[in-house]
């Protein structure tokens, strides 16, 4: 695995506090890897539990993003929105990822066909496998038909 020169921040398009992953830890051609530690502060942290093991799936997705994103970046294009169409197989071994732990995420690109994505993905933490799961994604190369085509009007 390579180390990546962008934050987390600059390859996907959300905005804090919506930014789940801390860092990109490496990539290849056809994989990513990002990590987190969970903190109090986070977005569905439950006090006295966690988060549980099904924010995984966000977790995954962005990810995905972030390989789509660093994709995109080092093609000098930019990092564009994309959609998460569905899970298959989601599976967690453990009900919730407690404070302090830290949590690692690998995407592998299965298929990609346009602009649809499959990413086997897995999450660690503790060195163990902790949850897992089959995405697809969707990134529309015109957004704006597609949200025109949903009756959503972005030039407001």
């Amino acid at each position: 695995m390579q180390p990546c020169q962008y934050p987390i921040a600059a390859l996907v398009p959300h905005a804090a506090p919506m930014i789940l992953l801390d860092r990109v830890t490496g990539w290849e051609e056809t994989a990513i890897e990002t990590a987190l530690t969970v903190r109090a502060d986070a977005p569905f942290f439950e006090v006295g539990k966690g988060i549980a093991a099904h924010i995984a799936i966000e977790w995954m997705a962005q990810t995905c993003g972030a390989f789509v994103g660093l994709e995109a970046l080092r093609h000098e294009k930019p990092v564009r929105v994309g959609f998460l169409l569905g899970t298959r197989n989601f599976a967690a071994e453990q009900a919730w990822f407690r404070e302090s732990e830290a949590v690692s995420v690998r995407a592998e690109l299965v298929f990609r066909d346009g602009e649809t994505g499959v990413f086997d993905c897995t999450v660690r933490c503790r060195d163990i496998l902790a949850a897992k799961a089959q995405l697809t994604l969707h990134q529309p190369a015109d957004l704006a038909a597609v949200l025109a085509s949903q009756g959503i009007d972005i030039k407001r």
